[in-house]
């Protein structure tokens, strides 16, 4: 499958490729031929990067699923108002390779939507946390309140996120992306143990973060 929002950059690239393909036959001319290769370079790669592939979404109860796909970049101690005081933020790297598909970690309702205008940072450095611009969003969830953030990198210049205030999210289920590099969080509460570490590589709505404590 290929996500709605790459096909305006993956359709062009083809249809360029296809008139410098015709072209070059007609005029009999390598240097266009040799173009409209590296076009279709530029498709293929499109192509690949706007991939949505399905996930098993785990069923089981108590848990909280990556957001992203990604290598976990680093798990830290946390107090935030809204998580009600003690927690952790687990952070991912989304390299260029990566699905960058954007799932909703736990069944629940959204209380607020934050766009952040910021820095450019890359993605994989610590100031790009709290510098870079992002979309911050605050889920209400059976067993306490998280924090969720889409953050841009380098490369990474426009988030898409579908999510409104108030509106009802299930665990798994698409809530928008990041184009090419960039970072995502969790702001989790002190009631869920954090299971991943750092190094591991995550899957967005399949690869389990942390569960919920008894």
């Amino acid at each position: 499958m290929i996500a709605v929002n790459g096909l305006k950059f993956i359709l062009p690239a083809m249809a360029l490729t296809i008139i410098l393909a015709l072209w070059s036959a007609g005029k009999d001319s390598l240097p266009i031929l040799i173009i409209a290769g590296l076009g279709a370079i530029l498709a293929l790669f499109l192509t690949f990067f706007y991939r949505n592939p399905l996930r098993n979404i785990p069923t089981e109860g108590g848990l909280i699923l990556s957001i992203a796909d990604g290598r976990v970049l680093s798990v830290e101690d946390i107090d935030n108002d809204y998580i009600g005081g003690r927690g952790k933020k687990v952070s991912i790297f989304l390299s260029v390779f990566d699905v960058h598909i954007n799932r909703v970690p736990v069944s629940g309702r959204v209380d607020y939507v934050k766009y952040n205008p910021g820095k450019f940072w890359a993605a994989f450095k610590a100031e790009a946390s709290k510098e870079n611009e992002q979309t911050e969003i605050g889920l209400a969830f059976e067993h306490g309140r998280l924090i969720y953030k889409q953050i841009v990198g380098v490369l990474a210049r426009r988030i898409v996120c579908h999510l409104q205030k108030d509106q009802t999210v299930n665990a798994g289920e698409i809530f928008g992306m990041i184009h090419f590099g960039s970072r995502a969080e969790l702001y989790l509460p002190d009631n869920v143990e954090v299971t991943t570490k750092v190094g591991d590589r995550v899957k967005a709505g399949e690869s389990i973060i942390g569960r919920i404590r008894d």
